[in-house]
């Protein structure tokens, strides 16, 4: 089981199937009595559900949350917040509905619960990424870390096998630069090596009985090492270039993670070969890089992204953008450097081939 306790954070985090069901204890704890509810379009009917449970301490509901934060849409909700008197937020979801929630929360500095539906970690961060005429930036901010994170598994029991692949390979990323981050400390590592080794046990387990509660809690508990993690050292080359490929190309946050990582760890791995070894302790295989490709191919993720909609014409744009302001990592960072790396994610190529 792994020891979140490790994790340097404030939040109050929670753990339990059912616990969703819990929420107005929670609004009274954290003293809130109007809860605006956000989700997604596509999950606006689990976000009718669980207002329908607030008995009375529901000030809207809000489905309009999307992919990379546009601040259009934020500015829309944020309208919306305001009309409705909202004391809080609570956001029901994946990186969509957390990140909009954390949007909103550094516009008015009120409490957020976040009840996550995928693995994307985020919700343990201060980091907010969001887009503006086809731009993704990051800020880091103590007011958009959420205060409360409930963690339940039935949530997460009926996410689709490709959706359960590509987000588990998401929050993994964050563990895997945070082995090589500049700002690495003892317990950051140690904390990346329980988020990673969650997700390599669980994630089998859960795509042979999605039902396995059990199971399906570890891989929420990665996440949360994973996100804690993430909110804890600084991100480089990988994040750089997904933030990258979505903010400017609309690319899919998780799927594009997914692909991208085996090849930033293989690129990074010939610079810092001894801090990644715990992947290849973890999964075998003779390079951390290719042992994190071999796993997602056996888990049938998503290995190339012209699968995405990218076309081979826009990898030397995304090459020039990638090299404009670049985050710090361990391994300089070039333009043909790059340039290969994405060709060989474009084509879906094993790292280094």
């Amino acid at each position: 089981m792994l020891a979140v306790d490790q994790a340097i954070s404030e939040q109050v985090v929670r753990f339990g199937a059912g616990i969703r069901h819990h929420i107005l204890d929670v609004l009274e704890e954290i003293e809130c009595q109007r809860a605006l509810v956000l989700s997604t379009p596509q999950q606006s009917d689990a976000a009718m559900d669980l207002a329908a449970g607030l008995n009375g301490h529901i000030a809207g509901i809000y489905t309009r949350a999307t992919m990379h934060t546009p601040v259009d849409v934020t500015e829309d909700a944020l309208c919306h917040a305001r009309e409705v008197n909202a004391d809080c937020f609570v956001a029901l979801g994946g990186g969509s509905t957390t990140g909009l929630g954390k949007a909103l929360a550094l516009r008015t500095d009120l409490p957020q619960i976040v009840i996550p539906t995928t693995y994307a970690g985020s919700e343990a961060t201060p980091i907010l990424g969001q887009t503006e005429n086809g731009v993704k930036t990051t800020l880091t901010d103590a007011k958009v870390l959420p205060e409360v994170i409930l963690y339940d598994p039935e949530l997460v029991v009926t996410l689709p096998p490709a959706m359960t692949v590509t987000s588990g390979l998401n929050a993994m990323a964050h563990a895997a630069e945070a082995l090589y981050a500049q700002d690495r400390t003892e317990a950051t590592t140690g904390l990346s090596k329980e988020g990673l080794r969650a997700f390599v046990e669980a994630l089998p387990k859960v795509l042979a009985d999605p039902q396995d509660i059990r199971a399906r809690e570890e891989t929420q508990r990665g996440a949360y090492a994973c996100g804690a993690v993430l909110g804890a050292v600084g991100m480089a080359l990988h994040h750089k270039l997904c933030h990258t490929l979505g903010g400017s190309f609309d690319l899919p946050h998780a799927e594009t993670h997914a692909i991208v990582l085996p090849h930033a760890v293989h690129f990074n791995a010939e610079a810092v070969p001894e801090l990644l070894a715990p992947i290849s302790d973890l999964l075998g295989g003779r390079t951390p890089g290719v042992a994190l490709w071999d796993f997602a191919k056996s888990l049938n993720a998503p290995l190339a992204l012209r699968d995405l909609g990218l076309t081979e014409n826009d990898l030397d744009r995304a090459t020039e953008i990638a090299l404009s302001k670049p985050y710090w990592n361990p391994r300089e960072i070039t333009a043909d450097g790059i340039r290969a790396l994405l060709q060989n994610a474009w084509s879906g190529e094993a790292p280094g081939t």
